[in-house]
């Protein structure tokens, strides 16, 4: 079996995406952004061809085409629960997995390849966010039973809360990224990505619920 990675991420609906950062560049532009940066990184995952590519996502019947992406790429549904038991759901059937968010402009192929090639010396490999938190997760087949405990999501202990469940096993790092939630994040994105950020792609998603 190849190695997998999960892409996690919204179904891109206006309104329904990114709502922080709509507050301030309207709902329409922050629809664009998460087309654009889910695009972006689903058409480097599969252009690299080392890994199979899963979208998992909210909600589950959600039925929507990225007009740019590639080609089409398998998708499972989150199902229920707070972001661990979603997570730990999709997790669960694969042996040697990465886990990734879809709102981190910066990231890459590159860096799922580096999170499997620690795999070979470590149980569990982990993107961390300057937020507190963590944008990526890897997993080989040695893991605890109860991956993330009581994590306190979308705080500042997210990953200090995760890690105490890996505290028995090995655990690496990937370089800390950002993801983007508000305008001052979206900003420095334009200037900080190679291509000055993400432009939108020709068109819209088409909504084909």
């Amino acid at each position: 079996m190849r190695d997998t990675v999960i892409v996690f991420a919204r179904a891109p609906r206006l309104g329904a995406v990114k709502r922080r950062l709509a507050r301030d560049i309207g709902d329409r532009a922050a629809l664009r952004f998460h087309v654009a940066t889910l695009t972006a990184l689903l058409n480097g995952l599969i252009c690299d061809g080392r890994f199979d590519v899963v979208l998992a996502q909210a909600p589950d019947r959600a039925r929507f085409r990225l007009s740019a992406l590639a080609r089409p790429v398998r998708r499972i549904g989150q199902g229920r629960g707070d972001l661990g038991a979603r997570m730990n759901r999709c997790l669960r059937p694969f042996r040697r997995v990465v886990l990734m968010g879809a709102d981190i402009p910066l990231a890459s192929a590159v860096d799922v390849a580096a999170a499997f090639r620690r795999l070979g010396t470590a149980d569990a490999v982990f993107g961390p966010a300057r937020d507190g938190g963590y944008w990526l997760i890897a997993l080989g087949p040695r893991r605890p039973a109860d991956l993330f405990g009581h994590t306190r999501w979308s705080t500042e202990h997210a990953l200090a809360d995760t890690l105490r469940q890996f505290r028995r096993h090995r655990v690496a790092f990937l370089r800390t990224l950002s993801d983007v939630d508000t305008i001052e994040d979206w900003r420095a994105t334009l200037v900080t990505s190679p291509s000055g950020g993400h432009s939108a792609p020709p068109t819209e998603p088409e909504d084909l619920s």
